[in-house]
């Protein structure tokens, strides 16, 4: 029975009398966690060190570079069409757009000038103005003949 967990024996193996465990507090705290772990810190300067140059740095920072650049116009020669082709799109629609607000105010002008050429209205001015249709009396025709003879000069 060595080999089994204290809490499957009974009282009389283990040596402690049952009544053994101590009585419930219940106003004591319970543990915080990790509050046995203390940590130890000491102020490190370095303010002394000189950083060792790197042969090799150099040449990586450049080929990171180069990367960087060949990357960036890699991109910006993928990307630019499309952006052009939306902003395309941005423009001919706002053209439509202007396009049937101007066929809108074309119609209105149509009609306005309808409207004031109408024979009604041209009536309607011809008498405010005094200007009445001439009588038969009043029309004079000149050269009635057809045959299409001009003045001559003398």
């Amino acid at each position: 029975m060595a080999t089994l967990p204290t809490f499957f024996r009974s009282a009389s193996e283990t040596g402690k009398p049952a009544h053994a465990q101590p009585e419930w507090d219940p106003f004591q705290l319970r543990a915080l966690p990790q509050e046995d772990v203390f940590f130890h810190w000491k102020k490190v300067d370095n303010s002394r060190l000189v950083r060792e140059a790197d042969p090799q740095a150099r040449g990586a920072c450049w080929s990171a570079i180069g990367v960087a650049t060949v990357l960036l116009a890699v991109l910006t020669s993928v990307l630019v069409p499309g952006v052009a082709g939306t902003l395309a799109g941005y423009k001919l629609e706002a053209l439509r757009v202007e396009e049937r607000q101007l066929l809108d105010e074309k119609r209105t002008l149509e009609l306005q000038e309808a409207e004031l050429t109408s024979p009604q209205r041209l009536e309607t001015l011809a008498q405010g103005q005094n200007l009445v249709a001439p009588s038969s009396g009043q029309v004079v025709r000149l050269n009635t003949r057809g045959d299409g003879a001009v003045a001559m000069v003398k």
